[in-house]
This record gives C-alpha cells, sequence and structure tokens, in this order.
C-alpha cells in the first residue's frame, strides 16, 4: 500500500479471479481491485460482473480490455501507466492470469522494461481438477490446448508419450471425444485418465477410467461447460520381451499385422512402430517353410 496515494504501490498485479463459483475470490484479490487505478481484463464485462458481486465500485477508472486480439495496440497504453507510477491490475476472463492466458506478453513487456510485477494467486482449472482427480500430482505437466487437426494433436500427443507426469490440458467440449480417442491410440488405451468439466460450479463433474473407456463414452456424449483432461503417467518399468511376442503371437491369430500392432501397442501403452516390426517379424518367422 502507499499510504500517500491512498492505494496501491506502482506495479502490475496479475489477480486470479474465479473459475466458476464468484466466492472463490480472496479478500487480497478483492483489496487490489478496489485500489487498483486503472484495470484491465480479458473480458471486461466478465470483470465488471464480478466487481458487481462483490460491492466493488468501479468509479470513474478506466477498465481496459487486454485480449489476444488487441494486445499489440493496448500493451503499450498499459505500460505507459506503469511508466508513470500507476498501479494497474489484470484479470483474465477465470483463473489466473498467465495459465494459457494471454497475460504472458503484458508480464514480459513489463520485466523488460524493468517494472514491478506481483501475483494475487488464487483459482487455476488445472489446479483445480488435480486436486480432485485422484491421480498422482507429484510431478505433472500442463500441456494447455492441443492443436485443433488430428494429425497434430496426435504428434503432439507422441512428443509427451514418455514425460514421466502427470499430463493435463485443456480441452473444448466440442473436441474432447476426439481428443480422447487420439490420446487412447497415441499414448496407450489402458492408461488412467479424468474428464473434469464445470469446476466450482453448480454441476461440476469428474469422470474418471482408462482413455479407452473414457474416449467411448465422449464419443456419443456432448458435454458442456470448460473442460480440463488429466491422463496418469505412462508406465516407465521395461517391458518383458517374451511378454510382448506372446501378445503378439495370440492377436495375430486373429488379426492382420497392422491390427495387432494397434492392439499390443495399446495394451502395454508402447510405442506402436516398434511393436508394428517386431509382429512383422513375427508374421514373417510364422509363414517361412520350415526345412
Amino acid at each position: 500500500m502507499n499510504p500517500e496515494k491512498g492505494g496501491l504501490a506502482p506495479g502490475l498485479y496479475m489477480v486470479a479471479v474465479p473459475i466458476g463459483n464468484a466466492r472463490d475470490i480472496t479478500l487480497r484479490a478483492l483489496d487490489i481491485l478496489r485500489d487498483a487505478e486503472v484495470l484491465a481484463a480479458e473480458d471486461t464485462r466478465s470483470l465488471r460482473r464480478l466487481l458487481e458481486i462483490h460491492g466493488v465500485p468501479l468509479g470513474d477508472r478506466p477498465c481496459l480490455a487486454y485480449h489476444d486480439h488487441n494486445g499489440d495496440r493496448m500493451r503499450p497504453r498499459l505500460l505507459e501507466a506503469l511508466a508513470v507510477g500507476r498501479s494497474v491490475a489484470y484479470a483474465s476472463e477465470a483463473g489466473t492470469p498467465m495459465i494459457s492466458d494471454p497475460g504472458f506478453d503484458l508480464v514480459r513487456a513489463a520485466r523488460e522494461e524493468g517494472l514491478p510485477v506481483t501475483a494475487a494467486p488464487g483459482p487455476s482449472a488445472v489446479i483445480t481438477a488435480l486436486t480432485i482427480a485422484g491421480l498422482p500430482t507429484d510431478r505433472f505437466l500442463f500441456g494447455g490446448f492441443l492443436p485443433n487437426t488430428r494429425s497434430a494433436r496426435r504428434k503432439g500427443l507422441e512428443e509427451l508419450r514418455a514425460v514421466p507426469a502427470t499430463l493435463a490440458f485443456y480441452e473444448s467440449p466440442r473436441r474432447v471425444g476426439e481428443m480422447l480417442a487420439d490420446a487412447a491410440e497415441t499414448l496407450g488405451a489402458g492408461r488412467r485418465a479424468a474428464v473434469c468439466r464445470e469446476l466450482t460450479k453448480r454441476f461440476e463433474e469428474c469422470r474418471t477410467g482408462t482413455l479407452e473407456e473414457l474416449a467411448a463414452f465422449y464419443a456419443d456424449a456432448t458435454p458442456k461447460g470448460e473442460i480440463v483432461v488429466l491422463i496418469e503417467k505412462g508406465d516407465s518399468e521395461k517391458i518383458n520381451e517374451s511378454d510382448l511376442d506372446q501378445s503378439l503371437l495370440e492377436a495375430l491369430e486373429t488379426m492382420s499385422v497392422r491390427d495387432a500392432a494397434d492392439a499390443v501397442s495399446g495394451m502395454f501403452g508402447v510405442k506402436r512402430r516398434p511393436v508394428y516390426q517386431r509382429a512383422m517379424a513375427l508374421a514373417r518367422d510364422r509363414s517361412a517353410p520350415e526345412d
């Protein structure tokens, strides 16, 4: 606090706001939103509504939109306010700024100018999902939003296959079924996962199961609301080659080489290519004439 100005000390304040339940805001966040000389938000309508709910007057203070589409134009204005010693509070549409959010460029620019930056921590959808899903949280990797196209999405998942941590993604309700199907095929159908939606809201849901089970469920379901997908890390233990060969031989009794490789790689949660190459070798050995 700056007692001479009767408000906040000059600087950029990154303010976390609720992801659903308006009462999840912190007292410090409300203090900052009350005292900041300039307000900026990814969605000014959401911020104004939040101020109204908590009885925080906006008064004649500017409330500026700052998002992906206007960042290049608005950022100089906010930096100028900081440079002349004003306090600026920025809020995402929901959750913690910087977590899959346009606030990144603003903070980086402020840091490069030597301007003070601090945060009022609070709600985050990915942390909330990790808290309730029951998957390991000792190590996790936040992957944000995966690409929209199937090939790019699978490539992105393949790059994360060997990461020894729970994987966390944000996903659109329209694409979650496709994303889970791609994850099941790319990472292994038997990997445990969770789909968390409408977190902290009235219809909060956390559905758990294997990637195969969740992909089957969401293939025919159209969920609503914001979604976080969590995927447990793969089994890092070395797979016994004899077990792999036995499973391939059993699969080859009724499947093509391609289908057998798909099924067994998914069963063991390993990369498909080496399994396919081994299946080809086993198939050749089976069909070779005996001496």
